[in-house]
């Protein structure tokens, strides 16, 4: 039964009484934004879809830049427009900031001891400090970077060994990326005890699909718990918590052992649990918090650099004479040094407005997770009630034709006419969102694609496997709250001569 017939086969008998509840609400008249109609009792959930962002899109042509939509029993604000982007992220971050104590996130949020999910308070602010101070600060970043460069190093080794045959790109940069963050989180990769080839990038998958899919309780206040465990959602919550759960045990346990051999630099294990013993904190940390943040730098990480490093890989399979000309670009200022180091990178200005067009393409969050607001607001002269949520649609934004010439096209160019930061300075160009809850790993995510994409087009010359076109390609997406390709990258790979 999907669920759309389950919803009207359990609700239609309760129509009349619900309805009677929302008509005796009192309070006075709001001068609301624009809706477009829906159904009783679920709303407007039915013209969501598989890619919500691109309906919801679509909808914004007809009913402006704030529109409120109606997900069950939950009204949600989604904002479509550089204008209305900053007034969200930035002008009225303060009030706008917080997250809504969804029932779908509570779990795997650790009870919201994360980042991502937490709502706005002290708890947060302590946690966000402590990432950008200690985790995740350009100085932390470049602390790992001998862990980028070895296991880039490998990662492009591996490919050498095996570049007579098609090569499964996505699948080496899903392994690269697992065991360079679990490297960086947990000071080593974890080999047997359950987690090998890649089963902890399937946990982090798994994870990252629980967030993105319909929580009934989340929608359906009153009813939503059984109509989750009816569907099997529930079920797929708790073994994918079980499984990231089980992970961060065996990884605190194991930095609690006594005997484990101590390595010269810091992992964020260890930095979390030196802070941990720090009496004069304000707000004590406790395991469940440090785990809530490792599932948050995973989540973010693992997930949404293998996917930008893939969707970037196929741009430039699908154009040619782009990749030809970044190549052109990173040879000639490596030379024969055999490999990219990040100090190379600042000059590869022409690679770098390529990766920026791949992120504005294929934002990695089409839409942002909801804020929700902390008090009565306004908004393009709308009324937007306390306690409303909020969604910026990014997607929206990245393909508006007002701002965008020919925005399906893959134009590198325009980030060289127009050097727009990636860090949300700008809300015409919002790949990393902005703004209080602007994504933390930012400088850690933009590391690993950098150097490791740099490295593919050093050391490689690609092309499509024997009898495939480039119309061939698959670029079709699925939506698990971050944008991913559905079908694998398979090339082939031949080295670069440097003699």
């Amino acid at each position: 039964m999907d669920l759309l017939t389950f919803l009207a086969l359990f609700f239609v008998p309760l129509l009349p009484l619900l309805l009677l509840i929302w008509k005796t609400k009192t309070g006075k008249p709001l001068k609301l934004p624009p809706s477009p109609p829906g159904l009783p009792i679920i709303g407007n959930l039915h013209q969501m879809g598989a890619l919500p962002y691109r309906t919801l899109a679509e909808l914004a042509h007809e009913y402006g830049p704030v529109m409120l939509v109606r997900l069950g029993r939950v009204p949600v604000v989604f904002v479509s427009s550089p204008e209305m982007a900053k007034e969200v992220l930035k002008n009225q971050d303060a009030n706008m900031c917080s997250r809504a104590a969804q029932p779908g996130t509570r779990k795997i949020s650790y009870d919201y001891k994360d980042i991502a999910f937490t709502p706005y308070g002290e708890w947060w602010r302590e946690i966000r400090k402590i990432c950008t101070l200690e985790l995740l600060s350009p100085k932390a970043v470049q602390s790992y970077l001998y862990v980028r460069e070895e296991e880039v190093a490998n990662m492009v080794d591996s490919i050498a060994k095996a570049s007579s045959d098609p090569i499964d790109i996505s699948e080496k940069i899903v392994n690269l990326t697992d065991t360079l963050i679990c490297r960086t989180a947990f000071g080593k990769v974890y080999k047997g005890r359950g987690f090998d080839n890649g089963k902890f990038s399937e946990a982090v998958h798994d994870a990252m699909a629980c967030l993105s899919n319909f929580s009934g309780e989340d929608f359906f206040p009153y009813f939503g718990r059984i109509i989750d465990k009816l569907t099997g959602h529930t079920a797929t919550v708790d073994r994918a918590f079980h499984n990231l759960d089980n992970f961060f045990e065996m990884a605190i346990q194991d930095h609690l052992n006594p005997n484990r051999e101590k390595t010269e630099h810091e992992d964020i294990i260890d930095v979390l649990l030196r802070l941990k013993k720090d009496q004069s904190r304000r707000i004590p940390i406790t395991n469940n918090h440090i785990k809530g943040v490792l599932k948050d730098v995973f989540l973010a990480s693992v997930d949404t650099s293998a996917l930008s490093m893939g969707w970037v890989m196929t741009e430039f399979i699908r154009h040619p004479n782009v990749m030809k000309k970044v190549q052109a670009e990173i040879r000639n200022h490596v030379g024969k040094k055999g490999k990219v180091q990040e100090s190379d990178l600042e000059e590869l200005h022409y690679f770098r407005a390529a990766l920026k067009e791949s992120w504005r393409l294929h934002t990695p969050s089409p839409l942002l997770i909801p804020r929700e607001t902390m008090c009565d607001c306004k908004l393009d002269g709308y009324d937007i009630p306390n306690k409303t949520r909020i969604h910026v649609n990014v997607f929206a934004i990245h393909k508006d034709p007002k701002i965008w010439k020919n925005p399906d096209d893959f134009i590198p160019e325009r980030f060289i006419e127009n050097p727009l930061d990636v860090r949300g300075q700008s809300y015409e160009y919002l790949p990393f969102s902005s703004g209080r809850r602007g994504c933390p790993g930012i400088n850690m995510g933009v590391a690993i694609v950098e150097l490791a994409v740099a490295n593919l087009l050093y050391s490689f010359d690609w092309q499509l496997p024997k009898g495939m076109k480039i119309e061939d390609i698959n670029m079709e997406e699925i939506f698990n709250l971050t944008l991913i390709k559905k079908t694998p990258l398979i090339l082939m790979a031949t080295p670069y001569d440097l003699s």
